[in-house]
């Protein structure tokens, strides 16, 4: 009994096991709608033509035995390990070590951040600050003007209605939405009469300034606000039952299955931030792009696409995240089952 070639396919047959559940998992999570099963059998029937690949290239360059076109057979093996290995199990098999290993911290993040922006839309608090800040803005110009009119009014040197009084008023037009401030009439131009003249203007002006607020206030709140808050708080509810159900383990993010039925729920949730982006302040350009994109895609979704993983790689984006590591990782597992097959079926004469 040769017992080098039975631990030989021991070893092959276990790393070779560890690649092709890598390998089904990231298929699984790119195609949900596929049958696991053909994953496996798609996974399994790759990984051995990919060996027999590595074979063709050690027997060619074997010269202590007999190769028949040998020069075609390294070709051969050589094309075979590029498309059956270098694009199909190493991508894959890195894509689900990493998947795995950041998965947990990118849902937490997505679902903290949506929440977040969420709370926003659902208490309004955008919305009433910066209806705050717009209408104290306004009454600080307001006041401000209305300081220079009453200085130009009560100059001893040209007293009442003259042309600088009327270039505020125009001013004031623009600051308060309106064609044009007619000059008030006035008779006399005692202090009394003057002063008068002042409080006459600064009633007029308040009522044109609470116009214009109540303006603001509908310009701001053109949705009914009955609507995105109901809404906001009807997806608020479901990200934390989805929060909940992790904790709990009734949801397992490693599950392909578990982690769409997350997305779908955050993917829904985007959408209501998006509609209601107005109303919520991002806490980066990077956000703000994120989820007002023509075509959403969640932090969670970017993680399920072998494709997309890879991508973002290559432009950087996983940094200082073990994705480098991963890749060795899955070379490694790959090239110890190659040569463990090589070692069990290698030809000796």
């Amino acid at each position: 009994m040769n017992y080098s070639k039975l631990i030989s396919i021991f070893f092959y047959v276990a790393f070779a096991a560890v690649s092709c559940w890598a390998t089904c998992e990231s298929l699984h999570l790119l195609l949900p709608s596929f049958p696991v099963v053909f994953c496996w059998i798609i996974t399994i029937g790759f990984f051995i033509v990919a060996s027999l690949g590595t074979k063709f290239i050690v027997d060619s360059l074997n010269q202590n035995i007999y190769v028949e076109k040998r020069t075609a057979k390294l070709v051969g093996g050589i094309i075979i390990m590029l498309v059956f290995w270098l694009v199909c199990s190493m991508p894959t098999n890195t894509h689900t070590f990493f998947f795995r290993s950041v998965i947990d911290n990118k849902v937490q993040q997505d679902l903290s951040s949506t929440k977040g922006y969420l709370n926003q839309i659902k208490n309004n608090t955008v919305i009433e600050e910066l209806i705050k800040t717009q209408c104290t803005k306004l009454d600080n110009d307001v006041e401000i003007k209305l300081g220079e009119l009453k200085a130009e009014i009560m100059n001893d040197a040209n007293p009442g209605n003259g042309p600088k009084a009327k270039e505020i008023l125009r001013g004031f037009a623009d600051l308060l939405g309106v064609p044009k401030i007619d000059p008030l009439t006035y008779r006399g131009v005692s202090i009394q009469e003057r002063q008068k003249l002042v409080d006459a203007y600064r009633q007029k002006i308040y009522i044109l300034r609470d116009s214009k607020k109540q303006n603001i206030i509908n310009e701001l709140k053109a949705t009914d606000e009955a609507v995105y808050t109901k809404q906001a708080d009807t997806d608020l509810k479901n990200l934390e039952l989805i929060d909940k159900y992790i904790q709990d383990g009734s949801l397992n993010v490693n599950s392909a299955d578990d982690i769409r039925t997350i997305d779908e729920k955050l993917s829904k949730a985007y959408a209501t931030i998006k509609t209601y982006n107005k109303h919520v302040v991002f806490q980066s350009p990077e956000e703000e792009s994120l989820y007002n994109a023509e075509n959403q895609v969640t932090r969670v979704k970017q993680m399920l696409s072998v494709i997309d993983v890879w991508r973002d790689f290559i432009k950087g984006k996983y940094a200082g995240q073990g994705f480098l590591f991963w890749v060795i990782i899955s070379i490694l597992v790959d090239v110890a089952a190659f040569i463990f097959f090589d070692i069990a079926f290698r030809e000796k004469e």
